[in-house]
């Protein structure tokens, strides 16, 4: 059975519920596709026996709960356990992870809006929001926000094209590959420049900016 006809018999047996479950489950493990659950939870609102506003609720709902699971692993985490875990990276230092604060900081909020418009970011968007202690009912009402946007999108795909929704898969697909296309490409630029400042460093002769800041914690623990 693929993961169509596995969504669809979910939605049978269990209707909006399913829908909850799928959805939930597509947070915790960006492989199972949204683009492909909504629009045949779109269908099935079109039917007689569920209704848009209702298919639309779960989904959101699944969405939330999802992302509450994986902030909670963001909270247990923490971003002391965080820091250490950057700092004994190679060629990463403190700054790095001071830049990462910062982006967080001033951009955390748009980051969990848009980020959950984003196929493959949408679940992981969760972590850091946790890991930087954003208010909870903040996090959650982004949540909603972006995930309800998202979710009515494809819904209204599934209901308005009814069994037809399949002729925009190609759509999606395109539109994914490109999302996942610039990220490995943004994790590459960070890498290329981490590596390329560690080596002009070295050429320099200058010292390890890390060095004072474990110097420093290390007189603070005595």
């Amino acid at each position: 059975m693929n993961i169509v006809d596995w969504a669809v018999a979910t939605m049978d047996r269990l209707g909006g519920l399913g829908v909850f479950l799928l959805i939930f489950l597509e947070n915790i493990f960006p492989p199972i596709p949204s683009e492909v659950i909504l629009p045949l939870a779109g269908v099935a609102a079109a039917g007689p026996e569920h209704t848009f506003v209702v298919m639309l609720l779960w989904s959101n709902a699944g969405s939330l709960v999802g992302a509450w699971v994986l902030y909670g692993l963001g909270r247990l985490l923490g971003p002391e356990r965080l820091r250490r875990i950057f700092l004994a990276l190679p060629f990463v230092h403190v700054e790095d992870y001071e830049k990462t604060v910062a982006f967080m900081d001033r951009h955390g909020h748009k980051a969990i809006f848009f980020g959950r418009m984003v196929p493959g970011v949408r679940s992981l968007i969760s972590i850091p929001a946790g890991l930087y202690a954003m208010p909870f009912w903040v996090f959650s009402l982004l949540t909603v926000l972006g995930s309800g946007i998202w979710n009515g999108i494809f819904l209204t795909f599934g209901y308005i094209l009814g069994n037809n929704w399949h002729i925009i898969e190609p759509y999606t697909d395109v539109f994914s590959n490109v999302i996942y296309a610039v990220i490995v490409i943004a994790v590459i630029v960070v890498v290329v420049r981490i590596l390329l400042r560690e080596r002009r460093r070295r050429a320099l002769g200058l010292p390890d900016p890390d060095d004072a800041v474990r110097e420093q914690e290390h007189e603070q623990g005595k």
